[in-house]
């Protein structure tokens, strides 16, 4: 199941605009305690700058969106960079736009396009990627039967993660959460009822 949307990685991305230079930061956040921490070292980092303009957006219905213009116009940077994030469908992430002013003023609507086109940038470099639910499941068999369960996991709506090799192999299965019954009852077919679950559990991951 998918959880929401967000960033792989922590990236930047730098682009210079009427001699103006626009530096991109941006990180996966999983509280607001977390997006702060990283806006106060960006603008520590960077703190010679003309602005730090920050925006984030948390959690997994987005009910966190909060960001600063930082001495721009109001509503010509900070806002507009949430607005993305939300039109994107993305969250638990944070975006800090640093600006070195080059002279030459940009005005409202090159403002906007400046720090969208900065903060799309950060995105793209961050790489985009879905946080899903998966189900673990560690099902003990004998040896004889792992060929067949290796072509099973090609074709059915599972993979394979860890394998023991013990006196009997453990076979540690990877799929959605409401799929664990189906796997449990193939296995069953596969080996004739001899196969025994030993533990299962659910985490999520980026993919």
């Amino acid at each position: 199941m998918i959880l929401y949307k967000t960033v792989r990685k922590e990236a930047q991305a730098e682009q210079v605009i009427e001699r103006s230079r626009f530096i991109a930061h941006v990180k996966p956040v999983e509280t607001r305690e977390e997006a702060e921490e990283f806006i106060k070292e960006i603008k520590s980092k960077y703190k010679d700058a003309t602005h730090n303009v920050p925006a984030m957006v948390i959690g997994d219905k987005q009910q966190i969106q909060w960001a600063s213009d930082d001495g721009e116009p109001q509503g010509t940077s900070g806002a507009p960079m949430v607005q993305l994030m939300v039109n994107q469908g993305l969250t638990n992430l944070v975006i800090v736009v640093t600006r070195y002013f080059g002279g030459i003023k940009l005005g409202t609507g090159g403002l906007v396009r400046a720090y969208t086109g900065s903060a799309k940038a950060g995105l793209e470099e961050a790489g985009i990627c879905e946080v899903v639910e998966m189900a673990s499941v560690n099902i003990k068999m004998d040896y004889t039967y792992l060929q067949r369960i290796q072509n099973a996991a090609k074709t059915q709506n599972f993979s394979l993660g860890e394998i023991k090799y013990e006196e009997k192999i453990t076979v540690e299965f990877l799929t959605e959460p409401e799929n664990v019954a189906n796997i449990i009852e193939h296995v069953a077919g596969i080996t004739n009822g001899t196969a025994q679950v030993l533990e299962q559990s659910i985490s999520t991951v980026r993919r």
